[in-house]
């Protein structure tokens, strides 16, 4: 997760609560197309697969992925907000591991 800030620039940033803006609503066609939509799919792609162990960015990264052909400046917008999320909960991904059985153990803080 780091490594995806630092090669953002993102380091820096102004971390936020929540990884999606509740008010802002995204369209196909709405904004400016991307100059190089290559770096946007990259860096969902790596959101993707990095949902494994961070299921709270899961539902903000599918609907991002919905807009892999022609990504727009709203869209890669909502992509800097999951890494500002991402860097205000660092340390807070699943872990997992093998601990000799199949039966799946969780822990969570109810607050």
């Amino acid at each position: 997760m780091l490594d995806i800030l630092e090669e953002t620039g993102l380091l820096g940033s102004k971390p936020v609560e929540t990884p999606m803006d509740p008010n802002v609503k995204l369209y196909e066609d709405q904004g400016e197309l991307l100059y190089n939509p290559y770096r946007y799919r990259r860096l969902v792609g790596k959101l993707n697969y990095l949902t494994i162990t961070r299921p709270d960015i899961s539902f903000a990264v599918s609907v991002l992925s919905q807009f892999m052909k022609d990504p727009r400046l709203p869209h890669w917008e909502a992509v800097i907000r999951i890494l500002r999320y991402l860097k205000a909960h660092l340390g807070g991904d699943l872990l997992n591991k093998a601990n000799g059985h199949l039966r799946l153990e969780s822990f969570t803080d109810a607050d």
